[in-house]
């Protein structure tokens, strides 16, 4: 459900303390409480609040019958109170994520935008996570919604709808078993625990596991491992293990 941003005005006093610090100001100011309960005030002058709190843990609003109000904050031993003096005004307006427009939502019509690691409709509010270096590709779904394109030894265009076209099926229809461990020649399976990585076969009789490589993969190290960009060095490619005693290249290059 969606949740409104919230906007008082009036002349306020604003006591901030914690820090070991304690401040009051008073003025006519506008004070935004934002969703994600971080409370912004702002005066005449500028685009940094005069007091804030970023994300409290408790946000808390007390109000009178003759029109005033008192907000309080209050996070980790940090209090933001603004009380009105007399009259004030009060708002509600529907807000969402702004980011870059990827596309139309296929199910409402509404705008898709990218930002803060997500695709979200502004209309419908359906949300869709990003793995953190993904781009957004060229093309649609049969779906109707963008794909993204993320690099894992090889370039992949999949759906951002992971429900609709997987990252991790994509990777390992490409890549399972396509390269042999250096220390017991098995198959090197890929493997997801949080992040996808290659595991040696005979796990757990061998315990040999190496990061899925970033970049495109270039060609195989004669130790059986994959070879990949060195993109700190030109055209140069090393070995995805560091510490591979067939590397003619330096550890360092390309980690």
């Amino acid at each position: 459900m969606t949740r409104p941003v919230r906007v008082y005005a009036g002349e306020c006093t604003v006591t901030y303390s914690g820090n070991s610090e304690l401040r009051t100001q008073r003025g006519r100011v506008v004070v935004v409480h934002k969703p994600d309960d971080t409370v912004l005030v702002h005066d005449a002058e500028g685009y940094q609040p005069v007091a804030w709190l970023t994300r409290a843990s408790a946000v808390h609003l007390e109000q009178t019958e003759e029109g005033a109000f008192a907000l309080v904050a209050v996070d980790d031993g940090e209090q933001l109170r603004v009380e009105s003096e007399g009259d004030s005004s009060r708002a509600s307006h529907a807000a969402t994520p702004a980011g870059t427009p990827v596309g139309t939502c296929p199910d409402c019509e509404g705008s898709l935008v990218r930002a803060r690691g997500a695709v979200t409709c502004l209309d419908c509010r359906a949300e869709y996570g990003l793995p953190r270096d993904a781009a957004m590709a060229d093309s649609t779904c049969d779906c109707g919604l963008p794909r993204m394109a993320v690099v894992r030894g090889a370039r992949f265009e999949i759906c951002v709808d992971r429900d609709c076209e997987g990252l991790d099926a994509a990777v390992r229809e490409r890549f399972d078993r396509e390269w042999s461990c250096p220390d017991c020649d098995g198959d090197l399976r890929v493997v997801r625990e949080r992040t996808l990585f290659l595991r040696c076969e005979s796990h757990p009789d061998c315990d040999e596991t190496f990061a899925l490589p970033r970049e495109e993969v270039a060609g195989t190290c004669d130790c059986g491992l994959p070879r990949v960009q060195a993109t700190a060095r030109g055209d140069n490619t090393c070995c995805l293990d560091s510490d591979c005693a067939e590397d003619e290249t330096t550890p360092e290059a390309g980690r």
